[in-house]
């Protein structure tokens, strides 16, 4: 991609609203000086009204159509929010107008399709980055930054445990919503559809196979154990714990939907996040949380250690992509669609794992 004029704002597309995510991300967009919002598009209108409200968005943005978006609006970059099992086909219909697409996580609902998504941008000319949002987290960026100073000496081993109370409690902006509304939504939600890439698994195991993948400069395990908790009358878990056997040890990734309260409101037991550890030290970071603990050799009590504070453009993603893109450079770490792909690995044979119930070697 060339690099824009400061004159000209970023145009900037959303399409499909099946994640809740898509209002964060518009947000952003609605936030930046250099970006604005050049249209948005759902098959269903109705979904599309909370951002058309919140963001002053007029009529003729406002698209149900992608060829009629990617038309009329022009945009420069493409967000794509859709359910999991939709990821390649939605990424497969924006790539050959060889726009960037930023696509909200996970990467995929099975390894096939993240390598769909990686050839449709590749023939079309255009960049692909996979957003996870505990990338930005100021904890997890700081864990990073002491495990790369070798403050810990070299990472053995990731603990890995995240969720929420459930993806139906929550809307765009973390708005809360009741446990009626949850109850009444769950039989038709997407989220708990099989068929549509549903369940703990596939929504929060990726953050840890990615992030760990992250940690661990890219090294990938050898055998991976899944087992999953599907309660009566669901078609997808809600609970999953995951073990990676590396050539150094034993990893362990555990995702959850109902936790006992939402991290970002009040951690739960346990924490959300993850705990490290190195040949010369261990950290714990949790999510939200403002110090790390840290254990070294020479100091070997736990103490806290402040949070980094992060600068643009490596605060969020839309800043971040802009920034990259804008300079004609991809994004790195784990955003980076050949990292994800390590961590989709991951996620792929832990679910087959779990379905087969046995330990299998890391899918090729």
């Amino acid at each position: 991609m060339e690099r824009k004029s400061p004159a000209r704002k970023w145009r900037v597309a959303g399409i499909n609203f099946d994640h809740m995510h898509m209002g964060d991300l518009l947000r952003e967009v609605f936030e930046h000086p250099d970006a604005e919002i050049a249209g948005i598009c759902d098959a269903d209108p109705a979904r599309m009204t909370g951002a058309i409200e919140a963001f002053h968005i007029p009529k003729d943005r406002v698209f149900t159509s992608v060829a009629s978006l990617m038309a009329k609006a022009e945009p420069d970059f493409v967000i794509l929010c859709p359910a999991t099992a939709d990821h390649a086909r939605a990424v497969e219909e924006v790539a050959p107008y060889g726009k960037p697409i930023l696509l909200e996580k996970p990467f995929a609902a099975s390894l096939a399709d993240a390598d769909r998504m990686i050839a449709a941008t590749g023939a079309g000319g255009g960049r692909l980055a996979i957003n996870w949002p505990l990338a930005w987290y100021p904890p997890h960026v700081t864990a990073k930054r002491l495990i790369d100073q070798g403050v810990i000496g070299d990472l053995l081993e990731v603990h890995f445990y995240d969720g929420n109370r459930g993806p139906l409690y929550h809307l765009a902006d973390k708005v809360e919503v009741s446990d009626a509304e949850v109850k009444a939504a769950k039989p038709t939600s997407w989220w708990y559809k099989r068929a549509s890439g549903g369940g703990s698994l596939l929504d929060y195991l990726g953050y840890g196979a990615t992030l760990g993948t992250w940690y661990m400069n890219g090294r990938a395990p050898l055998t991976v154990t899944s087992v999953v908790d599907r309660p009566a009358g669901l078609e997808v878990d809600e609970h999953s714990i995951t073990v990676l056997r590396y050539e150094s040890g034993l990893s362990r990734l555990e995702t959850r939907w109902g936790t006992f309260t939402d991290p970002w409101t009040l951690q739960p037991q346990p924490k959300c996040g993850f705990v490290l550890v190195g040949t010369d030290g261990t950290i714990s970071s949790y999510d939200y949380e403002h110090h790390l603990h840290l254990q070294t050799r020479q100091h070997p009590a736990i103490h806290p250690v402040p949070v980094d504070t992060l600068h643009a453009p490596h605060r969020k993603p839309v800043e971040y992509v802009i920034a990259r893109w804008g300079a004609g450079l991809d994004v790195e770490g784990p955003l980076s669609p050949a990292l994800c792909r390590i961590g989709q690995r991951i996620v792929d044979t832990a679910y087959r794992s779990a379905e087969e119930g046995r330990t299998l070697e890391l899918l090729p």
